[in-house]
């Protein structure tokens, strides 16, 4: 899998992402075939949650953000 063409995949967190420089682990599957990734994401991510690559940092390790992506205002009052 070329790392620049996983940029806009959705993903599923394997083992969670601890938030900064504390990377977890991702599964993004292609053409029915599972690839794994150290990710890397601004805030902690929980197994299952799944998620958008937004970067490839190149050596199995990408960039993600939530899936989809939280609202600015995410409380239960909206």
């Amino acid at each position: 899998m070329r790392g620049q063409s996983l940029v806009g995949k959705v993903g599923v967190v394997v083992t969670a992402v601890r938030g900064g420089e504390l990377p977890g682990e991702i599964r993004v599957v292609v053409e029915g075939t599972p690839h794994h990734y150290l990710a890397y994401a601004v805030e902690p991510l929980p197994t299952g949650a799944e998620v958008l690559v937004i970067n490839f940092r190149g050596t199995r390790q990408v960039d993600v953000e939530p899936w989809p992506p939280m609202p600015a205002d995410h409380t239960p009052s909206g």
